[in-house]
């Protein structure tokens, strides 16, 4: 070889190793994708995930024919069988030359290593990983990945035909097979059994592997040590030695302090395998393999694809025993043994050793953890006891789940930790105070490089007997960019790259290890450890990232998604680890950090990945979260229910016996237990189901405060929301769930009661805030206004329309049928004795503090809706009442025109039909709008409470509102006086429902003439009521059982709205209604015939209600029509009559 090819700075092995370990990385990527693409097509029977050639039942035969005679082609004798890939070389060309090509590549990047590897044994480098750090590990780094690569490779099974299928149809295509084929085709048969083939081409390689490799004696024991050996040394700990605590943390072997040991576990057992001899010379190499065997019963070859040592390393040595001399056989038989007893020690004692350094490495980065967020500044002088736990803890995960998924042993113990979840937790939060406190650590290395690293290396580049010119320029390059760092640059945001400076300690490195370099690293050791130690401190300048990514990268749960569901599920499944769940959504930000830009395909494979296990984790934890608090919620409903007051019935019944010394029915009968007696401990110790709750909950949302907001692939997810979302959810079912509302029984729960359950849910939820950083008050509002609605946001039923529904179809419909009065006295409707017992009691649903108790659940707005509701059923009412006037039409027109002619009066009444139902229509319409009015007060009552200086000014507003002002404006003062709960004049609701009504081919001058007549129907009719039986009135009650004092109201408030709409003088209407019905009524005083004259007096009160109920009519207009006296004599008769009847 020339003198020139020995250059060392030719060689440019620095750069030529960084490059091909990066294209090794994207090769593997490659290989994998093809691989795993196709397991898919084997997996899933579907012909559209495979192509189309690979499933065709025509081309089986041919593809079996290629694989058969693989790597030989046959065109001539084969025509027939291969006719058929004609019509699909097209297609076969387009689809392959992906896969073709990858192969290809493969085949180039083995070459490039080849080149390298004979390169360095020319060169005689010399390798030792406490020296030359990076030189060394991107060797073993670069033997391992095209290990690994030609062993993915050997696993495709689909290998041979991807590429025989290609070669025929380029064939086909062009004439000739492609260029590459032939060595292609060689290089698959050839590592049929990769390491085999790899074993006899690394034999020339034995003396520079074998070196690199023996230079781990020194680390790999040393990180590879029991928990106990770690407790005894209180590794990782901050606090054991407090003096030694702002001391930096230092190492002669700085890179080697955090170096993966899955990454050594490789390199041994790999390099071992490939340099065997030497396994039978060193006891320093057999003592290392023997303890990686030891540790492990499998190894990671690329992401979820493991190697199986004993078995592999077993085949090999039984292989290599047929074919060496027998004098080696002893030895190998040794080796043999070796791997049995390995195995079995593997087998027996791995488990338990990992699983108590999982736990000792909890205990160890819990308390790392909290003291860096008391003292972040020691992130500066400990940052490498940071890496450390990071690498220890990543190496710990990675075993577990490599392990737990190739499982070889029958217990399973060892394989499944439920505390693993605790473990990450504590990652993730070094690796928040990492980002979080970077300036910090910039600040320290900055200071510590230029004001301690640059002397100290300056003093031994001065010492250095000799130095060539290259090295010293370089020397110098690094002693001058150290000395140049300064605070200031930290502190004015200065972007720091030191990429350049470690590139050049790389060639360095190169440089100084070839054998006839005037500087040999070998000889200068002290130089290489302080260039290693100074390379580490730039990174914490302007590295910490990728620092991160080197040390805590737990990227590999992306390929073992059932396990990481599964260990997800633990974790929420122990309430003391449900604290840590968010470390499984942290950990889906670690996902795109495996992708490689040589396989950019797989990017959004793995990115939809990483954001739907993101999602489904944050989904459940929320979901978990949710039935805590819903349980949470049902217990306090139940506290709250025991309050009510018809629970206290049995209490005061029990006082009242014992006062009165009688004994309670049943002898011995215990004492009911009253609130409050669970909150009486009689110890500690003593927990109860809300405090397993609550305790349990305070976990979970620990998790779910834990980060505002996580970035997963370019999307934010935020943890607080979702539980925001879930929340109101399932508050809007439980809301709706706890009216009870039966549709085929037509049972609710009164409105008080559902009440008091909702305050009780809302305080829940109120003391929720002190868990989470949510704004309960938005949940509130979005649930509560929707509930006020017919409908929420999801189309289904809410408070509202449940009882709005109740209400009008079960309640007012069984006032209809007169088995439920309106008393005005009570302000409710009240059961009236029936023979068929109604299934529940009206005044429980209908007294004023259940009105109010509807109208703080419903508000303003599902008032409203109620109002509106019953609006329309009135309309209904009055549409059938002015059918009934227009068949009466010509007789009411006579009968208005002759009220004062008693003779002709009578004769016309005679000829009138359908009078019982205009009554009835009208008292109807009075039931519903007492209702009304009923609802409004409590409406008012509730707002006042709320809002007493709004509504007092809605009050005043209407109050002063001048006689003159246009009707329009005056509807409009109306309306937000309604809204408000305030009675008013003319009601607006009522307006708006019977304007709506259209009579086609009636003019407005004939519908105003119907309103009209409409009054006068009623007004004659109402003698008629004083033969029925039920129309006597009740002082008691202060109306009349069958409801008709309710007239009173719907006269008035159908009389105002209907003139209103019609523009007529609702005064003069009135005068003449009471006109015609006192003229009506006084006739009645004349009648002889008992059964008709039987409540006489009690119908003449109907004239006195209706003018106090008017705002229009009064008493001197009444005296003017009707007698004082008349109504003086009925009062007094109606009460003389009820005291007699009562007695």
């Amino acid at each position: 070889m020339s003198r020139g090819v020995m250059q060392p700075s030719q060689q440019k092995l620095a750069e030529k190793f960084t490059i091909l370990n990066d294209r090794g990385i994207g090769m593997l990527t490659r290989v994998y994708n093809i691989k795993k693409q196709g397991q898919v097509w084997k997996a899933c029977g579907d012909p559209k995930a495979k192509p189309s050639y690979l499933v065709d039942k025509n081309l089986e035969s041919v593809v079996k024919f290629i694989v058969r005679k693989f790597p030989a082609i046959e065109t001539r004798n084969n025509n027939q069988q291969l006719a058929q890939l004609q019509k699909e070389k097209s297609e076969i060309l387009k689809n392959l030359s992906l896969y073709y090509f990858t192969f290809v590549d493969v085949m180039e990047f083995k070459d490039n290593v080849s080149e390298l590897l004979n390169t360095i044994d020319a060169c005689q480098v010399f390798f030792d990983v406490t020296v030359n750090f990076d030189l060394t590990k991107n060797y073993l780094d670069l033997v391992v990945t095209y290990t690994t690569l030609m062993m993915l490779l050997s696993r495709i099974e689909e290998r041979k035909a991807i590429i025989g299928l290609y070669n025929y149809a380029h064939e086909m295509t062009h004439g000739a097979s492609d260029r590459e084929y032939p060595r292609l085709g060689q290089m698959i048969v050839d590592y049929e059994n990769p390491l085999k083939k790899m074993m006899e081409e690394f034999v020339p390689h034995g003396k520079s592997l074998s070196d690199a490799l023996i230079s781990l004696q020194m680390v790999y024991p040393r990180r590879n040590l029991s928990a106990d050996q770690w407790r005894n040394a209180q590794l990782l700990s901050l606090i054991s030695a407090p003096s030694t605590m702002l001391n930096p943390a230092q190492s002669d072997t700085m890179p080697c302090e955090y170096l993966s040991l899955d990454c050594m576990e490789k390199w041994i057992v790999f390099g071992f395998v490939l340099c065997h001899a030497v396994l039978n010379t060193d006891p320093a190499a057999l003592s290392l393999w023997k303890l990686a065997l030891q540790s492990s019963t499998c190894l990671c070859l690329f992401r979820d694809e493991v190697f199986h040592i004993h078995k592999s390393c077993e085949d090999l040595f039984v292989n290599i025993r047929g074919i060496i001399p027998k004098s080696s056989v002893p030895s190998y038989n040794k080796r043999l043994n070796d791997i049995k007893e390995c195995k079995e020690q593997a087998l027996s004692q791995a488990g338990s050793m990992h699983r108590e350094r999982r736990k000792y490495l909890r205990s160890a980065l819990k308390e790392l953890a909290t003291v860096l967020s008391d003292q972040p500044g020691l992130l500066g002088p400990k940052a490498l006891f940071v890496f450390m736990a990071l690498s220890f803890a990543r190496d710990e995960i990675i075993w577990l789940l490599r392990h737990a998924d190739n499982i070889q042993k029958k217990s399973t113990d060892d394989f499944i930790d439920k505390h693993v979840a605790e473990l990450i937790f504590y990652m993730e939060e070094l690796r928040a105070h990492i980002r979080k406190y970077g300036p910090v650590m910039q600040r320290y290395y900055v200071q510590y490089l230029s004001g301690f690293d640059a002397v100290i290396l300056n003093e031994l580049v001065q010492n250095l007997s000799v130095c060539p010119e290259d090295e010293s320029i370089i020397m110098s390059s690094f002693v001058n960019t150290m000395t140049s760092l300064s605070v200031k640059q930290v502190e004015d945001g200065d972007v720091f790259d030191f990429r350049g400076m470690r590139l050049d300690w790389f060639r360095l490195q190169a440089y100084t290890s070839v054998s006839k370099a005037s500087l040999g690293i070998a000889d200068h050791r002290e130089l290489g450890k302080m260039m290693n130690t100074i390379t580490f401190h730039t990174k914490m300048v302007d590295s910490l990232v990728e620092m991160l990514a080197e040390t805590s990268d737990i990227s590999i749960f992306c390929f073992y998604s059932r396990a990481f569901e599964k260990m997800f599920q633990q974790c929420l499944e122990l309430p003391s680890q449900s604290r840590h769940s968010i470390s499984f959504p942290l950990l889906c930000t670690h996902f795109m950090s495996c992708t490689h830009e040589l396989c950019p395909e797989e990017r959004h494979h793995i990115g939809d990945r990483s954001l739907s296990l993101c999602n489904m984790f944050l989904d459940e934890m929320a979901k978990q979260a949710r039935n805590l608090i819903t349980d949470i919620c049902t217990e306090q409903c139940m506290l709250s229910d025991q309050l009510l007051p018809k629970h206290c019935a049995k209490t005061i019944s029990q006082a009242v016996n014992k006062k009165s010394k009688k004994l309670t029915g049943k002898k011995g009968e215990p004492e009911r237990e009253k609130p409050g007696v669970e909150s009486m401990r009689k110890n500690r110790l003593l927990v109860t189901n809300l405090d397993k709750l609550h305790t349990a909950l305070s976990e979970l949302c620990f998790s779910i405060n834990y980060v505002p907001n996580i970035v997963v692939w370019e999307h934010t997810f935020t943890p607080r929301e979702y539980l925001t979302s879930h929340l109101e959810i399932r508050f809007t079912k439980s809301i709706v769930g706890m009216t009870m509302y039966n549709q085929a029984t037509q049972e609710i729960a009164k409105p008080s009661e559902l009440l008091t359950s909702v305050r009780s849910y809302m305080t829940v939820l109120q003391s929720i805030e002190n868990y989470v950083q949510i704004d309960i008050t938005r949940v509130f509002n979005n649930v509560l206004l929707q509930q006020t609605q017919h409908l929420d946001s999801h189309g289904e039923p809410t408070i509202t329309s449940l009882y709005t529904n109740w209400y009008l179809e079960t309640l007012l419909r069984q006032v209809s049928n007169g088995h439920i009065a309106y008393f005005p006295a009570m302000k409710a409707f009240v059961n009236l004795p029936t023979e068929n017992e109604l299934t529940f009691n009206a005044e429980e649903y209908s007294d004023i503090s259940e009105m109010r108790s509807l109208s703080e659940l419903l508000g303003p707005y599902g008032m409203k809706f109620l109002s509106e509701s019953l609006m329309w059923h009135i309309s209904s009412q009055v549409a059938e009442l002015k059918k009934l006037v227009v068949d009466n039409m010509e007789v009411l027109n006579q009968m208005r025109t002759s009220f004062d002619k008693p003779e002709q009066m009578a004769a016309l009444f005679k000829k009138l039909s359908s009078v019982d139902s205009v009554l009835k229509r009208m008292t109807i319409i009075g039931v519903i709008l007492s209702f009304r009015s009923l609802a409004q007060e409590a409406l008012r009552d509730v707002l006042s409470f709320h809002i007493p200086f709004l509504v007092s000014s809605v009050e005043d507003f209407k109050d002063h509102i001048p006689r003159e002002t246009d009707m329009k404006v005056a509807m409009n003062v109306y309306e937000l006086s309604s809204a408000a709960g305030l009675p008013c004049e003319i009601d607006p609701a009522l307006v708006v429902a019977l304007s709506s009504q259209k009579s086609e081919n009636i003019s407005p001058e004939e519908e105003y003439k119907i309103a009209c007549l409409l009054m006068v129907f009623v007004a004659v009719s109402m003698p008629t009521l004083a033969s029925n039986v039920m129309s006597q009135y009740s002082p008691a009650i202060e109306g009349h059982c069958n409801n008709i004092h309710c007239l009173a109201k719907a006269v008035n408030q159908i009389a105002a709205a209907l003139f209103t709409i019609h523009k007529g003088s609702i005064e003069d209407r009135l005068k003449e209604f009471l006109a015609l019905a006192s003229s009506s009524l006084l006739k009645i005083g004349q009648e002889t015939d008992k059964m008709t004259t039987r409540n006489r007096e009690s119908v003449y009160l109907l004239l006195d209600m209706i003018v106090q109920e008017s705002p229009f009519l009064t008493m001197d207009l009444l005296e003017s029509c009707f007698p004082y006296v008349l109504l003086r004599n009925a009062y007094h008769a109606v009460y003389k009559q009820s005291i007699s009847s009562s007695a």
